[in-house]
């Protein structure tokens, strides 16, 4: 596909509070992106009864939005690029809205499924074009820096404060109105896009990279399409090691492809610096981190020990205090001292809190101490994942020339959304495993959920320790 290059007008000199508003508006719109990767892990319980489906089943309806929001996030960013920011931007916002009314008012699983897919589609437009629309609006580089710890500490509480909205809507009005939800928000963000965010295009749109994009989702797809269906078919399986030659294909075809694109989709050049394949694998850990320890809590908390799931969504309450105090302050200590202080930080709560939930699984009996450890537990990886994107974005920019940032950032927001994916089907997996199905009832197969969570604590203090090798490659510059 060709392209001609379009030179675009400079930006429009905004005055402080247009700016900040255009700040504001782009920020709600990143709220429900993350908030929609967790809002649903506590209601899956409650969907799972009200659809009468198993763990599996469950994992695709959080997973569809992952894989498919980790899949186009880049061309959702060259499509901003040529075609207009705020134009792609209104676009993803409408379809999000038609998606959660899908979702909301879903009758089976699969038609779920499906609308969670759809969303993935507009969320893909809103994240990576927002952060494009805040920079673009924010020309002095100390105001744009500001306004990214904003966007940082969004960002990192909508990811936490998931599960606590999440319980009490489901306890209050039912597992369909996590998706109600969006409705009135999208509606607001649409209108105020119109009054206040004013359109921009890149100096030269990039072409699309339609082959590659399509190997990329066949990547990813078929990756955590064995993982959730793995422990059901048997990882000998034929339809399994199909499975697996398909990613092995699709990634090497992708990895080929890129390398002979004058303008590629990923640019696979970045991984050949230790310090950005080391900050995007660090992305995807924490996130791995952050999505198994949400999704084995909620299994265990309501099918194990019969919590309600206004009660389950309350014990992740100290995780998003962690990351809400934590994530601005993360971005100061960047500023001061560079990525390597926040990294350390991140690294040692993150490893600390899997830890104790290792811990805990060996005395989770319901006893006095069960729920001082659960909520230690989470109040430490909420401030390790607090710590941890901040540095983890400028680690992966810092030391590239300025038009390479945008794709460096880019890159990590898939790695991102890639951790969770995986982390929910690794959880879902384990869960599947001790036989915990959507219709179980409290306190049933308690110990052998128990004991099938013990490797994931393991995965979460892994990933933890790995944040360490990030911060030590920080140190480095390329």
């Amino acid at each position: 596909m060709t392209t001609t290059a379009a030179t675009a007008p400079p930006p429009p000199l905004l005055s402080a509070r247009r700016r900040w508003t255009v700040l504001a508006v782009c920020a709600l719109s990143l709220f429900l992106v993350g908030l929609d990767t967790t809002i649903v892990n506590v209601g899956l319980p409650a969907i799972g009864r009200g659809l009468g489906v198993g763990t599996r089943d469950l994992e695709w309806i959080v997973d569809a939005y992952t894989v498919v929001l980790a899949s186009l996030l880049i061309t959702a960013g060259a499509l901003a690029d040529r075609f207009g920011r705020r134009r792609v931007f209104q676009c993803g916002l409408l379809l999000f809205g038609l998606a959660s009314l899908g979702c909301a008012l879903a009758p089976s699983t699969g038609a779920l499924v499906a609308a969670r897919a759809l969303q993935g589609v507009g969320a893909s437009m809103l994240s990576p074009v927002a952060l494009a629309i805040v920079v673009n609006a924010m020309p002095d580089p100390r105001e744009r820096a500001r306004a990214i710890g904003v966007w940082a500490s969004v960002f990192g509480l909508s990811m936490a404060a998931g599960p606590v909205t999440g319980g009490a809507l489901v306890a209050a009005f039912g597992w369909r109105s996590v998706f109600w939800v969006n409705v009135p928000v999208v509606v607001a963000a649409v209108v105020l896009s119109v009054l206040f965010v004013p359109e921009s295009r890149a100096p030269r749109a990039r072409r699309l990279d339609l082959p590659g994009q399509l190997l990329l989702t066949a990547a990813v797809s078929a990756t955590v399409a064995v993982l959730i269906e793995g422990p059901r078919l048997g990882w000998a399986s034929p339809w399994a090691l199909a499975g697996f030659a398909v990613a092995a294909a699709a990634t090497a075809g992708f990895v080929r492809a890129e390398r002979h694109r004058a303008e590629p989709l990923m640019d696979l050049a970045l991984f050949r610096r230790p310090v950005f394949s080391t900050a995007a694998l660090g992305a995807v850990a924490v996130f791995v981190a952050l999505t198994v320890s949400l999704l084995l809590t909620t299994f265990e908390l309501q099918h194990a020990r019969g919590w309600t799931p206004a009660a389950a969504g309350l014990a992740t309450l100290p995780m998003a205090l962690g990351a809400t105090v934590c994530a601005p302050l993360s971005g100061v200590l960047v500023g001061r001292a560079g990525p390597r202080p926040p990294l350390l930080l991140a690294a040692w709560f993150t490893a600390a809190g899997g830890a104790l939930l290792l811990l805990r699984s060996f005395a989770a009996d319901g006893g006095a101490a069960d729920v001082p450890l659960l909520l230690a537990a989470n109040l430490l990886l909420g401030t390790g994942f607090g710590f941890a994107n901040a540095p983890i974005t400028n680690t992966a920019a810092g030391g590239l020339p300025a038009d390479r940032a945008g794709v460096a950032g880019a890159i990590t927001s898939t790695a991102r959304q890639l951790g969770s994916a995986v982390g929910i089907a690794l959880a879902g997996g384990l869960v599947a495993g001790a036989g915990v199905g959507a219709a179980t009832g409290a306190g049933a197969g308690a110990d052998a959920l128990t004991t099938a969570s013990r490797p994931g604590w393991l995965a979460v203090t892994a990933c933890g320790l790995f944040l360490l090798v990030v911060a030590r490659a920080a140190r480095r510059r390329p």
